[in-house]
């Protein structure tokens, strides 16, 4: 049976505020987030608050608190290779390096200063995997290509450009200074990948035509790295830059994207391309770049007059990495 109206209403509008929530949560992991003060944040009760979380994220409020702690801990230690690991648990809310410590071995099966150790042998596992996943993606397209009748439909495409898959790291990137934005965001909680492709479509055009906003530049936000954070958890938000009168109504929210240096990686592929690319970026070109990371957010770029390739999906984009300043 299909939700009725108000149905829909509803959840759209307790999407808005759990969401609201979760950046809440994220601005602030190195305070004492209160239930109380969460549930103000939701406007909800506070009882009423921790079972409507509980039954959205599908994790207790303690629970969600303590794995986004953890995970970007875990981000932490391999982007801001000398920091301290005491200055890294105060920065995620521990009260300790031994807490953190505690915590951390439960989840991860490592100290902290293993996990660190051990970045560049996951680097390059991770990328070796990447790689083979871009190849079988391209050989899977080339033979659709060559034969109408196997091309997958629109959103089932695998995308590819078979440059991005070579040995060598061939992306060029360019260090820019951007201006802070303010943008409307539709947010996906889930697996990134062929569900990202669908929910661009599916749910976020529908709102940016609905909004006279479909001629917009975009940008594309993943708050996780599915590497530490479980796909079923990871979140993404799809913006759109608008004007600060804008009103966003449920399930739209309304967040800027900071401003400052970021590397900028120009791209066209598709979605295994994509993946690919994050990858050698992150794991090979930045290791040698001198550069490090902040904790601002990663992101996609897409220009108002972006390219994409009905028949093979192919988009144009930039990949853009936040730059600690000097």
């Amino acid at each position: 049976m299909q939700p009725n109206p108000t149905e829909r209403d509803s959840s759209a509008l307790y999407t808005q505020r759990m969401n609201k929530v979760l950046d809440h949560i994220d601005r602030h992991l190195d305070q004492n987030l209160e239930l109380a003060d969460l549930a103000e944040v939701a406007h909800f009760s506070a009882f009423h608050f921790h079972r409507v979380f509980a039954a959205w994220m599908g994790e207790t409020l303690g629970d969600y608190l303590r794995r986004r702690r953890l995970d970007v801990a875990a981000l932490y230690l391999v982007i801001e290779p000398t920091m301290p690991v005491l200055e890294i648990a105060l920065n995620v809310g521990f009260g300790s390096g031994e807490a953190l410590a505690r915590a951390f071995k439960l989840r991860f099966a490592s100290t902290p200063s293993q996990w660190r150790e051990q970045a560049p042998r996951r680097w390059a596992e991770q990328l070796h995997a990447a790689r083979r996943l871009a190849e079988q993606a391209q050989s899977n397209l080339d033979q659709a290509l060559s034969n109408p009748d196997q091309l997958p439909q629109r959103h089932a495409v695998n995308y590819q450009d078979s440059s991005i898959s070579h040995p060598e790291f061939c992306m060029k990137v360019t260090i820019q200074t951007l201006p802070p934005v303010r943008v409307a965001y539709l947010r996906h909680i889930g697996p990134y990948g062929p569900a990202i492709s669908r929910f661009w479509p599916e749910q976020v055009m529908p709102w940016l035509i609905a909004h006279g906003l479909e001629k917009a530049p975009r940008y594309g936000i993943g708050h996780d790295d599915p590497l530490i954070t479980e796909g079923a958890k990871c979140r993404y938000d799809a913006c759109v830059p608008v004007a600060p009168d804008f009103v966003a109504k449920n399930p739209a929210g309304i967040a800027e994207l900071p401003g400052g240096r970021y590397a900028c990686a120009e791209f066209f592929g598709d979605g295994p391309a994509a993946s690919l690319a994050w990858t050698e970026l992150l794991r090979e070109w930045l290791p040698k770049s001198g550069y490090q990371v902040d904790s601002r957010p990663f992101f996609e770029y897409y220009p108002a007059d972006a390219r994409y390739d009905l028949e093979t999906g192919r988009f144009e984009c930039q990949l853009c990495v936040p730059l600690r300043g000097l």
